[in-house]
């Protein structure tokens, strides 16, 4: 099946760039397209703006029908419009990106025909996809490696409640590095928005590891002390 363009000189489209951390890796989500051009290339979830809807609601839709998620926070990062990134026109894209916790959301099942399937994919291994959607994906990676150093981003990808194994675990995902366990330890624990919990992890088959979560109160207190915040 081939889509049509509206005719108009200029369309507009929404490109999704949602990240997961699974068992250690650092995931993006990806669709199989079902319809031409790029037929059964993985490709970001996106598509056509409609002409009676706000881009925000167009991102919000277009996720949903392409993957089954709704109710995530996006934010807009960067817009596209290199003249030839569509083969069928002159097409501009604008990109959204999310993190969230992979294990807390259904199962991804796409309700428009012009999605094959959704699934994660590891974003350390990730093939040639259609359109441009490597480079907005390389450009969204690098906006979160970014607000790693300076928001406490890391803790949307992960349990509610987690070790500081997983967090440095999520931390040499996102950096594509290793860290010294003492050194990262100390620094995370530093900040004073990890706060032990009188637990430790379940059903494994090491030694159990304490459990901490992120303190969003000390956070804003620790930014407010600093002046990050106006009072």
């Amino acid at each position: 099946m081939e889509s049509k363009l509206p005719s108009i000189d200029s369309v507009f489209s929404v490109d999704c760039v949602i990240f997961g951390f699974d068992a250690g890796e650092l995931k993006i989500l990806l669709i199989e397209r079902n319809e031409e051009p790029f037929k059964d290339w993985l490709a970001l979830p996106g598509y056509f703006v409609e002409q009676n809807e706000s881009i925000d609601n167009a991102a919000a839709r277009i996720l949903y029908e392409l993957t089954g998620l709704n109710d995530l926070h996006m934010e807009q990062f960067h817009t596209f419009g290199e003249l030839n990134r569509h083969p069928q026109g002159r097409v501009i894209t604008v990109a959204y990106y999310a993190l969230i916790r992979t294990s807390s959301k259904k199962e991804l099942r796409p309700i428009s025909q012009y999605a094959k399937k959704a699934f994660w994919h590891p974003v350390n291994d990730l093939p040639k996809l259609a359109f441009d959607h490597t480079k907005i994906f390389e450009t969204g990676f690098s906006k979160i490696r970014r607000r790693l150093n300076t928001q406490p981003i890391a803790f949307e990808l992960l349990p509610e409640k987690f070790t500081l194994t997983q967090l440095q675990s999520l931390y040499e995902a996102i950096e594509n590095r290793k860290f010294d366990k003492r050194n990262f330890r100390k620094k995370m624990l530093g900040f004073g928005f990890l706060k032990e919990l009188n637990e430790k992890e379940k059903d494994v088959s090491y030694r159990a590891a304490k459990l901490y979560r992120f303190d969003k109160r000390r956070y804003m207190k620790v930014l407010s002390d600093e002046g990050g915040i106006e009072n």
